[in-house]
């Protein structure tokens, strides 16, 4: 089983002089590849003169996470794509783990290892920690991260585990079936399109699985951060692309209607906390979601029902309600 770990960059010439070397030495038993996404700054040149060992690929357009993925992983021929951001550093002995999971079982599709917080590397990183779950109205969150509460990691997640979604900051997939199931969708641009690919997955039949075995330092917020109105704007949009595209019957529109409410009372807290922008972002991402609409509904494939949740609670009410911050608190 040969491995491909494909790092797509864009401008970020400064993160890989700081990243790169953890990826080159700790990857011996990978292909290293960096996808650039159309930059106009001096990353090609600096990956060609002090990393020559590194395949480069050079996407004609910057077409964000999913389409940049998708230009780069057709010209990639290894059987497992592992899909790492830029502003990540990996551990000795990191593929071990990912290589011998995916080893025991064809039905495991999807890998994500354990993301640590590159700052604060006693804790959980907000992107993925310890694996990802939906509650039953499609909110996503980890164990380890509930919104915006991190764990510190005590070993607590010390486990293999089944999960619902993979953190695209270092998501490990089959290429067959990455190819299965048509790649990630570029209607997403960036956000949450891991936890549609993870979920179309789920309902091929196929598991995603976390592995503390192997674990990574997560610097996040190097694209979007959680203080800039695009990633307001993408997170709210994507997610009700993934209940169109995921949730079966009429739940799904359902939940949008549910959603559409619960999303204005989260415009209106951003009114209240001064920061009219994000207010703002959530009322173009429904506008965005309600004008793709039909073409999004024509994404509905192979979708089961016992696929459209992991608990049959809201995240929402344990969170804000109960108070209920940590996962364990959750059962």
């Amino acid at each position: 089983m040969t491995t491909a770990v494909v790092i797509l960059n864009w401008n970020g010439r400064s993160l890989l002089e700081q990243f790169l070397p953890s990826v080159v030495k700790h990857s011996a038993q990978a292909t290293v590849y960096v996808a650039d996404n159309a930059s106009t700054d001096d990353s090609v040149s600096f990956v060609e003169e002090y990393y020559p060992q590194v395949k480069i690929i050079q996407n004609k357009e910057n077409g964000g996470y999913a389409k940049g993925y998708n230009d780069a992983l057709a010209e990639v021929k290894e059987d497992v794509f592992i899909l790492l951001n830029s502003d990540v550093e990996v551990t000795a002995n990191w593929l071990v783990p990912i290589q011998e999971m995916f080893a025991s079982s064809p039905k495991i599709a999807v890998i994500q290892p354990k993301i640590l917080d590159y700052k604060k590397k006693t804790h959980f990183e907000y992107a993925g920690a310890a694996g990802g779950l939906i509650d039953q109205l499609a909110y996503p969150y980890c164990r380890g991260r509930i919104f915006n509460t991190l764990e510190e990691d005590h070993g607590q997640y010390d486990d293999d585990q089944e999960i619902f979604w993979a953190s695209g900051a270092c998501l490990a997939i089959r290429r067959s079936i990455f190819e299965e199931v048509e790649a990630l969708d570029e209607d997403y641009f960036a956000h949450q399109e891991e936890i549609d690919l993870c979920w179309r997955i789920k309902n091929r039949g196929y598991q995603c699985w976390y592995t503390s075995a192997s674990s990574i330092y997560h610097l996040g917020g190097a694209t979007l951060n959680a203080m800039n109105p695009k990633k307001t704007f993408y997170n709210f949009r994507n997610s009700l692309y993934n209940i169109l595209k995921n949730v079966p019957g009429f739940k799904a529109y359902l939940l949008i209607f549910i959603r559409m409410l619960l999303d204005a009372v989260a415009g209106i807290q951003f009114l209240v906390q001064g920061k009219p922008k994000h207010f703002l972002a959530i009322l173009k991402a429904h506008g965005s979601f309600y004008k793709n609409f039909l073409r999004i509904q024509k994404k509905r494939k192979f979708i089961k029902p016992s696929e459209s949740g992991d608990f049959l609670f809201s995240i929402v009410w344990k969170y804000f309600i109960k108070g209920q911050k940590k996962f364990h608190e959750l059962s």
